[in-house]
């Protein structure tokens, strides 16, 4: 059986990459970092993975807004490859900044094969950086998220706020693309938070197309990859302990990947 492998994509102001490579690998795949000026010279490259990452950070450090100029540079330059790729058998997924990406190349959603520009992830309600943990309830129908419900993991981000015209949002919703959405759940209450962090609407975390093989999500799996990286950890830890339960090593996180990995497997 021949190991998956992913493309982490990198670049300027990409700061996720080794986490994502981490995860994947933690998984059972196989994962290889590679610079977006290295794919361009040998865009062939590409052919050799199943899995296309596009990881969180501040690409080109986001000065023509969240996404943009790493999403131009691939459009100029990659589109025709990428595009290639996702219509294949494989999967791709964007986090963070890598969602903005993806958004702004037209990959998500890719309504009815389209890959014009049609959803916006835009500055946060509140005008400032978040950074803490969110619960997300989960569309299972994505091949990332099966089997998923309920998800708790970090975000962090200024330009968050997910945002489309209401036709789209019907669609959206009428297709069942809606991969993840913020929920007020243990996680929130426990930190006392709202369930929205930035203002999304119709509380929109992540989206996926109509093949299910791409996802792209603000919120960071490859940070929830173990059971201490959690903020309630030492709460949850007497907890296990009290119920004669040992305690669990990986976090909610690691699932996204697994399933990615063993779609493939």
């Amino acid at each position: 059986m021949v190991t998956p492998k992913a493309l982490v994509l990198t670049g300027y102001g990409i700061n996720c990459d080794e986490e994502t490579k981490f995860a994947f690998e933690l998984a059972g795949g196989l994962a290889d970092i590679v610079h977006v000026n290295n794919l361009i010279d040998i865009p062939k490259k590409l052919g050799d993975y199943q899995i296309l990452a596009f990881p969180g950070g501040f690409s080109y450090g986001d000065d023509t807004g969240s996404g943009n100029a790493l999403a131009n540079r691939i459009r100029n330059h990659l589109f025709d490859e990428v595009k290639e790729f996702v219509e294949k058998d494989t999967l791709s997924i964007g986090i963070c900044n890598g969602f903005q990406v993806m958004v702004n190349l037209g990959l998500l959603p890719g309504l009815n094969g389209d890959y014009g520009r049609e959803v916006a992830l835009v500055h946060n309600d509140s005008a400032r950086y978040v950074d803490r943990w969110v619960d997300l309830g989960v569309d299972p129908e994505s091949i990332w998220t099966k089997d998923i419900s309920i998800l708790s993991v970090p975000i962090a981000h200024g330009e968050g706020k997910f945002f489309a015209p209401d036709d789209v949002l019907e669609k959206l919703g009428d297709k069942d693309l809606v991969a993840a959405s913020y929920i007020r759940g243990d996680m929130c209450e426990y930190l006392n938070l709202p369930g929205n962090p930035n203002g999304s609407l119709d509380d929109i975390a992540g989206i996926t197309n109509e093949s299910g093989r791409l996802l792209g999500m603000m919120p960071h799996p490859e940070r929830a990859l173990f059971f201490t990286q959690l903020p309630n950890w030492p709460l949850l830890k007497q907890e296990y302990k009290r119920r004669g339960e040992s305690l669990p090593e990986h976090g909610p996180g690691l699932q996204v990947f697994e399933n990615a990995i063993n779609y493939f497997k």
